[in-house]
């Protein structure tokens, strides 16, 4: 039977292997090692274990090391650069999980928003046009609010300040005023009509982008986006037919609304294909505000004259401060709605976009329906639901692309 043996020098021989005495420690009990009924215990300097195959240490002031560790111990070596690789790839994937969970959460958070905002700016806007019957001045408001904010966002740097020469101005020019008019109309609309039937009537808006792309950019639509239009517009008509509020006013300042939105995008595709190139969506609409002010202030104050006082509210019998409050918040949620409505269209495609601007119309429909209570029949809901439909139908066939034919 193999031994392993330690060989100890003398305590004289090495100053720090002396003898500890353990008399004074009465809690200390010597260790017998007991094997096949022999005692080890009397060998002070050899300990036989049968398990282990013969080695030896020494420990001695001339050895470099105090202790020689086993051969087969093991070593504290670097890693190999494919485990570095596979570990950084790991974290990656772990760092590329949690990154497009917070894009996915930040995508909704604005989504909601977007949809918020929207519905308490339609109602707001509604109890406002209600009781002041001047939409050109409601509306200039709207946009002088909205041009206190972006003058807010660029004094403070919230938002970088555009650099904007003589041909950039001329080119948004006409991109500032149909967007004027485009709010104008939608705003008229409303002070005639339930909210829910100008969002019915503003659900047309595909048929014109179809229409005025075809005759001003050559744009002409596939079997798909024509199919689709189908439904948008026999759904408008058949809401029309049995809308209880409606009046030809409204109705006609819906379809004026759609018309001058839908120039603005095809304006956009026509007149800013080079002068647009170093601006975003969000900088060319905060222009467009400020530029929609300076255009509709003399227009409100020509037509309808200084009426935005509280004199002539109180001597109108109006609450001076509901209408002033209400006024200020639906300004800021158009502004607002109209900001995080870019800063989507900034992270998805246009066909998300259009798509979740579809849901958005059928929120406000029926937010709107809810609160003020309005009477809708069951065929006036049919022809709703059908024009929304075949919006949403066209948002899913726009991005098919017609076959090009081989040469």
């Amino acid at each position: 039977m193999q031994s392993a043996a330690f060989s100890l020098p003398s305590p004289s021989s090495h100053p720090y292997l002396k003898p500890r005495n353990f008399a004074s420690n009465p809690t200390f009990y010597p260790i017998h090692v007991v094997s096949k009924g022999r005692d080890f215990s009397a060998s002070a300097n050899a300990i036989s274990i049968p398990s282990f195959p013969k080695r030896s240490w020494s420990l001695s002031s001339s050895s470099p090391l105090p202790l020689r560790a086993w051969t087969s111990a093991p070593s504290l070596s670097k890693p190999s650069p494919l485990q570095l690789r596979a570990t950084a790839a790991e974290n990656a994937g772990e760092a590329g999980k949690s990154g497009s969970l917070f894009k996915t959460l930040e995508l909704g958070l604005l989504f909601g928003l977007w949809y918020i905002f929207n519905i308490y700016f339609n109602i707001y806007n509604k109890q406002v046009l209600k009781a002041f019957h001047y939409p050109i001045t409601v509306t200039a408001i709207q946009f002088a609010v909205g041009t206190i904010l972006v003058t807010i966002m660029w004094t403070f740097n919230l938002y970088k300040r555009p650099k904007i020469n003589g041909a950039q101005l001329a080119a948004i020019l006409p991109l500032a005023v149909v967007h004027t008019l485009g709010n104008l109309f939608t705003n008229m609309s409303l002070g005639k009509v339930a909210v829910s039937f100008t969002h019915t009537i503003k659900a047309m808006e595909p048929f014109f982008s179809v229409v005025l792309s075809a005759m001003f950019l050559g744009e002409l639509p596939t079997l798909w986006v024509v199919a689709s239009l189908v439904p948008i517009v026999g759904g408008v008509a058949l809401a029309s037919v049995t809308e209880a509020s409606f009046n030809w006013a409204g109705f006609w300042t819906a379809m004026a609304s759609n018309l001058t939105n839908q120039s603005r995008n095809v304006l956009s595709k026509k007149v800013m294909v080079n002068k647009e190139e170093s601006m975003d969506n969000i900088t060319l609409f905060s222009i467009i505000t400020i530029m929609s002010l300076i255009l509709l202030a003399p227009v409100a104050i020509f037509m309808e004259g200084v009426k935005f006082t509280p004199a002539y509210l109180q001597s109108a019998g109006l609450n001076v401060k509901e209408v002033v409050v209400r006024s200020l918040l639906a300004a800021l949620c158009f502004h607002a709605y109209q900001q995080v409505s870019y800063m989507i269209l900034q992270r998805v495609s246009p066909v998300t976009h259009s798509v979740g601007n579809c849901v958005k119309r059928v929120v406000v429909i029926v937010s709107s329906v809810l609160f003020f209570k309005t009477p809708v029949s069951p065929i006036n809901s049919l022809g709703t639901g059908i024009a929304l439909a075949g919006v949403f139908l066209y948002s899913r066939v726009k991005r098919i692309k017609p076959k090009t034919k081989a040469a």
